[in-house]
């Protein structure tokens, strides 16, 4: 099945587009994907800058979140029409679109609510493609977290290998998959990625800049020590046992200027380097307790090399990888997960770990929108796949990786 992964994080600086063809082996219970490419693009700008000015902590009216529903979903709509042309000739026969997650409601260590926005309407209206959308909601019905979901797709990548491998996807917020020797798997969010460094930089820049490019100011600054102390200190967050989940309704500007009251003046490469230092501490702190004896990193904070020195610097021994060793590319990891998502979700298999995400059971994930074809599901298989190999269909393909031990 050739399916689209449409997907956009929570820096909501572009929507990735990712194609594949999956096919379930008849039995063994592998899921075997081969990567068909990625096409992105950015939000256009009146877009980004309507949903800069909504996220929490501003506030915004039912107006302009119907707004934004409808401009996200013709944004994700424009690209899987583009990804279709583009990657699967005209042939893409299911979309799975993730959304844009704009508030996380979660309080004392309980998630109560997700809201993502983009109509998925407009996707299949474009595209003519039946679009599996909305797979947060039904695993916090459940009890979970709704996040981090991509915790299936790692653990079916990671199982078997040897050690303690886990995954790291550092976009806005970061989250790891832990596979322990021995004990279940953990997946949550280590806490800020990306988001408080991309805050203090648009402010810094009033705007001008997105993000710390190249890791540059980071490069050239000094870690004040007195408020990376002050960032660990009075964060509970990060005390929180697993699974446990947040966003920017926590990790904003506002957060860090309250941080920041009482410290005086900071150069701004001083600033953005304890910045990138808080987030590749919380990360390892997160990792070390469960002796993580390989990491693979995927997500928009491996292009920002300074990030990436001091995340092995934390990690010591542990090794550190892109996940372009598991056959995912680092910037399209996320987007092909949601297509595999996608594919379970059509096929009535569960999308969700309930050990990473604490819901109460297994779930089918999402909601399906019909394209302009008659909606015809394809049978129930008999078990869900344990494992995920990338590479070719049929002939020469790699072993599988990720099979359970035994």
């Amino acid at each position: 099945m050739r399916v689209i992964g449409l997907m956009s994080g929570t820096s909501y600086d572009a929507v990735d587009a990712a194609a594949a063809d999956l096919e379930l082996g008849a039995g063994d219970g592998v899921l075997r994907l081969v990567p068909l490419g990625m096409v992105s693009e950015p939000y256009p700008a009146e877009v980004r800058e309507a949903l800069a000015a909504a996220l929490p902590p501003a506030t915004t009216t039912l107006a302009e979140v119907c707004r934004l529903d409808t401009r996200i979903g013709q944004a994700f709509a424009a690209l899987a029409s583009r990804a279709d042309r583009e990657l699967c000739a005209g042939r893409a026969e299911l979309v799975a679109s993730h959304g844009q997650t704009v508030y996380h409601w979660a309080e004392d260590g309980r998630v109560h609510g997700t809201l993502q926005l983009g109509e998925p309407a407009w996707i299949a209206e474009r595209s003519g493609c039946p679009v599996v959308s909305g797979f947060r909601p039904r695993d916090v019905a459940a009890g979970g977290q709704g996040a981090p979901l991509v915790s299936l797709v790692d653990l079916m990548l990671l199982r078997g290998r040897p050690g303690v491998p886990a995954a790291l996807n550092i976009g806005g917020i970061a989250n790891v998959t832990v596979v322990r020797a021995g004990g279940d798997p953990l997946a949550f969010d280590t806490g800020p990625g990306n988001a408080l460094i991309d805050a203090a930089v648009r402010e810094l820049s009033s705007g001008k800049r997105a993000y710390d490019a190249d890791g540059a100011l980071a490069a050239a600054g000094r870690v004040h020590e007195g408020l990376l102390e002050r960032l660990l200190s009075e964060e509970p967050y990060y005390r929180m046992p697993p699974p446990r989940t947040t966003g920017k309704e926590l990790f904003h500007a506002g957060y860090l200027r309250a941080r920041r009251a009482g410290l005086g003046e900071l150069r701004p490469q001083d600033l953005v380097a304890t910045l990138t230092r808080l987030t590749a501490r919380t990360v390892a702190d997160a990792l070390r307790p469960l002796a993580a004896t390989e990491v693979f990193v995927s997500g928009g904070g491996v292009r920002n090399p300074t990030l990436m020195a001091m995340l092995r610097e934390e990690l010591g021994s542990a090794v550190v990888r892109g996940s372009e060793e598991l056959g995912l590319p680092a910037g399209a990891k996320e987007a092909y997960a949601f297509a595999v998502l996608g594919f379970l979700s059509l096929h009535g298999l569960p999308g969700n770990d309930p050990g990473c995400t604490g819901a109460a059971g297994p779930r089918v994930l999402g909601s399906l929108t019909p394209g302009s074809r008659p909606l015809r599901l394809p049978a129930r298989p008999g078990r869900a796949p344990h494992a995920l190999t990338v590479g070719a269909l049929t002939g020469g393909a790699p072993p599988p990786v990720g099979l359970p031990p035994g």
